[in-house]
C-alpha cells in the first residue's frame, strides 16, 4: 500500500520535488560565487558573511514553499473525489493519513541531500578566511527541520476541508503581514507580538525559520 501512495504522490509531485533538488543544489553554490577571495582581508570576511546573509533568506523560502506544495498535492486527489477512495479501503483513517504523511516525507529527503550536496561543493571551492567555519551539513539539517516542521504543519491544514485549510493559510499570512507592517511602522501590538513570540522564540514551532542560515560563520 505505501508503494503504491508513494509513487502517485511522485507522479502527482515529481515536477515540483526535481525543481526544489536543483534549486537546494544550487543555492549554496550561487551563495558563494561573489566570495571567492584568495587572501581575505578582515573587510573582506565581513563582505562575505553579507552576501551569505542576504542569500540566507532563501533557505526558509525554499523550505516553507516546497512544503506546502507538497502537503497540498497529497490530499488534493482525496479533496476531488470527495475523500470516497480513502473511505474504501480497509485502513482506519489515521493508517491513510499516516501513509500519506509518509509518502510526502520521502519525497522531502531528495532535496535535502541535494542542498547538502551543494553545500559541500561551495564550501569546498571557497577559501575560508582564519576564525570562520563551512557548515554545510549544519546547514542541510537545519533546512531538513524547517521543511518536515512546514510539511507536517501544512499537511494537517490540508487535511481538513478546502474551505477550513483556506480560513487557516488566510489567518496565518494575516498574523505574519500585520506582524512585520507592525515592526516596519514601529508599532507595539501586544497581542501580537506576544503570539510571534511563542511561535518563532524556542521552544516555538517556528524558531528553525528565524536567525541567520549561514553556509559560513564564526
Amino acid at each position: 500500500m505505501f508503494r503504491q501512495i508513494l509513487y502517485t504522490q511522485w507522479k502527482w509531485s515529481r515536477l515540483v520535488v526535481l525543481l526544489a533538488v536543483l534549486a537546494g543544489c544550487a543555492l549554496p553554490v550561487l551563495s558563494v560565487q561573489h566570495t571567492a577571495y584568495t587572501n581575505p582581508s578582515d573587510w573582506e570576511a565581513r563582505q562575505m558573511l553579507g552576501q551569505l546573509q542576504s542569500w540566507g533568506v532563501l533557505y526558509p523560502v525554499l523550505a516553507t514553499v516546497l512544503a506546502v506544495i507538497v502537503a497540498m498535492v497529497a490530499w488534493a486527489a482525496d479533496h476531488r473525489g470527495r475523500h470516497v477512495y480513502a473511505l474504501s479501503l480497509p485502513l482506519p483513517r489515521w493508517h491513510y493519513a499516516l501513509l500519506r504523511f509518509g509518502a510526502g516525507a520521502v519525497l522531502l529527503v531528495a532535496p535535502i541531500l541535494a542542498l547538502w550536496v551543494g553545500a559541500v561543493l561551495a564550501s569546498s571551492t571557497l577559501t575560508v578566511p582564519p576564525g570562520l567555519h563551512a557548515y554545510p551539513t549544519e546547514l542541510a539539517v537545519r533546512f531538513g527541520l524547517a521543511l518536515f516542521v512546514a510539511y507536517a504543519t501544512f499537511f494537517a491544514i490540508s487535511a481538513g476541508t478546502p474551505r477550513t485549510a483556506g480560513y487557516i493559510l488566510g489567518a496565518l499570512g494575516v498574523l505574519i503581514a500585520v506582524q512585520f507592517i507592525a515592526q516596519a511602522g514601529d508599532v507595539n501590538l501586544p497581542v501580537l507580538t506576544w503570539i510571534w513570540d511563542r511561535l518563532s522564540i524556542w521552544p516555538g514551532p517556528l524558531d528553525v525559520f528565524t536567525g541567520r542560515w549561514m553556509l559560513i560563520d564564526v
